[in-house]
């Protein structure tokens, strides 16, 4: 398989393989619905959308779509919603979550019940997001933007290998990972510089395994050979990564707002660590990027 570059290939990848079922919490607002009626429509998913029947209903009124296409579990509880979304999914009646109009506490607490058994021990949840920009001729698999405030090494390590997974689905063999921070000097002032340093040691010594990993790096030099070149600088990121590891997650939603605000780049996002793709979208994302959440999820099931 040849590295996909865009969305669309991700999109024309699932569209191969037999649809799967999603179960979407508190389904009930406009991008959602929009998003999972295309998704429906292009036959990459079958949706039980579980919510507020009429005000679901009175939403698919209002934009025009046949909620014939979704099978509808009424339970207008927003708290209750998450749990029977996971319920549904435990009971093998779907295999992908997402994210409707639900708080993401409310979505991500049924995931974490431990009596559920939902994510592997020891495991972490993260979230993945790929970005598709106009500016850079490949995508990039960003960590983490969503869930983790301030990840340690153990977790960036993790997070590491569920993006080297997300990007062998992809096509993208012995990817290049980027772990950030605002230079490439390794301080004992800036904690992330040394955690950098150390896991890109650990790849060194084959302790983390299926990827090509410097750090720290700053941005540029991770995305830009000339900067590299500028800098004087030598990397085997060469400039031009696939993934990139955020310091923290004020630097990692900044910078993906910025990319798809300021640079009108195109997203897809999921929690990674459950047992099963989990869809976990910002409220302000457009339902094209909810769609394409959905896509990569069909992907990674």
């Amino acid at each position: 398989m040849k590295p996909m570059k865009k969305l669309s290939e991700i999109e024309t990848l699932v569209k191969s393989k037999k649809n799967f079922s999603m179960a979407v919490a508190y389904g009930q607002d406009e991008d959602t619905i929009l998003a999972v009626r295309r998704a429906v429509e292009e036959k990459i998913v079958d949706a039980i959308m579980v919510g507020d029947e009429k005000a679901i209903r009175d939403l698919c009124a209002k934009l025009k779509v046949d909620p014939g296409l979704f099978q509808i579990v009424n339970e207008p509880d927003e708290k209750k919603s998450g749990d029977t979304a996971v319920r549904l999914i435990m009971d093998g009646k779907a295999q992908i979550l997402m994210k409707g109009l639900i708080s993401t506490p409310y979505y991500l607490k049924p995931i974490l019940n431990k009596d559920y058994n939902l994510v592997p021990k020891n495991g972490v949840l993260s979230h993945t997001t790929i970005l598709e920009v106009s500016t850079y001729d490949k995508l990039l698999l960003v960590s983490d933007v969503a869930m983790i405030p301030y990840p340690d090494l153990n977790q960036k390590v993790q997070m590491i290998n569920y993006n080297v997974k997300i990007a062998a689905k992809l096509g993208i063999e012995n990817p290049k990972v980027a772990i950030l921070a605002a230079n490439e000097k390794v301080s004992d002032k800036m904690p992330c510089t040394m955690e950098a340093a150390v896991i890109s040691k650990m790849a060194e010594r084959k302790q983390i395994k299926g990827a090509i990993i410097d750090g720290p790096l700053a941005l540029d030099v991770a995305i830009s050979r000339h900067a590299l070149e500028v800098k004087g600088l030598k990397s085997p990121v060469e400039g031009y990564a696939d993934i990139l590891i955020m310091p923290n997650i004020e630097a990692g939603n900044i910078f993906y707002k910025a990319t798809t605000l300021l640079a009108k780049g195109m997203l897809a996002a999921v929690v990674t660590g459950a047992s099963f793709p989990a869809i976990l979208t910002s409220r302000a994302d457009d339902d094209d990027s909810k769609y394409y959440s959905i896509v990569l999820a069909a992907a990674l099931v």
